[in-house]
C-alpha cells in the first residue's frame, strides 16, 4: 500500500463566510495549523467554538490584525472575503510586507480576475468562470476544456475527453512527447482515479486532467485529440 506524508503547513484564511469556513475545517482535518480573520464578532465566536484553531476579530486589510493572527508564519494566505477589493489589498499586504510564499483569493467579480493575476496574487479562483466551464462543457460535447488558470496566469490546467480515434489510445505515456512544461495529473475512467505513471495505458473515453503552460493547450489538444 503507498503512503505520504503531507507537509504540515501554517495557512491564514482571511474572511470567515461559508468558504472560509469550510476551507478552514477541511485544511484542519487534513493536519495544518489554520488561523481565521473576520469582522463579524458573531461569526469569529461561532468558528472558535467549533474549531480549535485561533480566531482573530479584526479587519484583514490592518497589519496589525494580520501580525496578531501569526502571518509572519504562514506559507500560504487565502483572501476569500466578499469584497474584492479587500482581497486583493489583504493579498498585497501579505506579499510585499510579511513576504508570504503563495496567496490564493476569492474572485468574487469575474470582471477581476485579470486585475489580480496582473497585481501579483499567486492564485486568483473565479469560482463563477470554472463553474460556467464546466457547465458549457457539458452542453456542448467538448473534448477539451480549460479549467483554470494560475500562477499570476501562467499555467493552466486542462480537461481532455479522450475520443475512440485519439492518436495517443492504447499507448504508454513514457512513449508518449507532450508538450513543453506539460504534465499529466490524472485519469478519470469510470468511477477510477488513476495517477499516471510511465506504464499507463490511455484508453478511449479517459478524461485526463493535464497542466501545461498558457499558450501550449493547442499543442496538448492537437497531441491528445489529434486535430486543432
Amino acid at each position: 500500500m503507498l503512503s505520504y506524508t503531507v507537509k504540515k503547513m501554517h495557512i491564514l484564511i482571511v474572511g470567515a463566510g461559508k468558504v472560509g469556513y469550510f476551507l478552514a475545517k477541511r485544511l484542519v482535518s487534513s493536519g495544518h495549523i489554520i488561523s481565521i480573520v473576520e469582522k463579524d464578532r458573531s461569526l469569529c465566536e461561532r468558528i472558535a467554538k467549533e474549531l480549535e484553531i485561533l480566531v482573530i476579530c479584526g479587519d484583514g486589510c490592518d497589519p496589525r490584525i494580520l501580525e496578531e493572527a501569526g502571518i509572519e508564519r504562514a506559507n500560504v494566505l487565502a483572501a476569500v472575503t466578499g469584497d474584492d477589493e479587500d482581497n486583493l489589498i489583504i493579498c498585497q499586504l501579505a506579499k510585499e510586507r510579511f513576504k508570504v510564499e503563495r496567496t490564493v483569493a476569492k474572485v468574487n467579480n469575474p470582471c477581476n480576475e485579470h486585475i489580480f493575476s496582473e497585481l501579483g496574487v499567486d492564485i486568483p479562483v473565479n469560482a463563477t468562470s470554472i463553474i460556467a466551464k464546466i457547465v458549457e462543457e457539458e452542453v456542448s460535447f467538448s473534448d477539451f476544456i480549460n479549467l483554470m488558470s494560475f500562477k499570476r496566469g501562467k499555467l493552466a490546467i486542462v480537461r481532455v475527453d479522450l475520443p475512440q480515434d485519439s492518436p495517443v489510445i492504447n499507448k504508454e505515456l513514457k512513449d508518449i512527447e507532450l508538450p513543453p512544461d506539460s504534465n499529466l495529473v490524472s485519469i478519470l475512467r469510470g468511477e477510477q482515479v488513476i495517477v499516471p505513471k510511465g506504464n499507463t495505458v490511455l484508453m478511449p473515453g479517459d478524461d485526463v486532467i493535464a497542466i501545461t503552460l498558457v499558450g501550449n493547450e493547442p499543442l496538448l489538444f492537437n497531441l491528445l485529440i489529434g486535430k486543432l
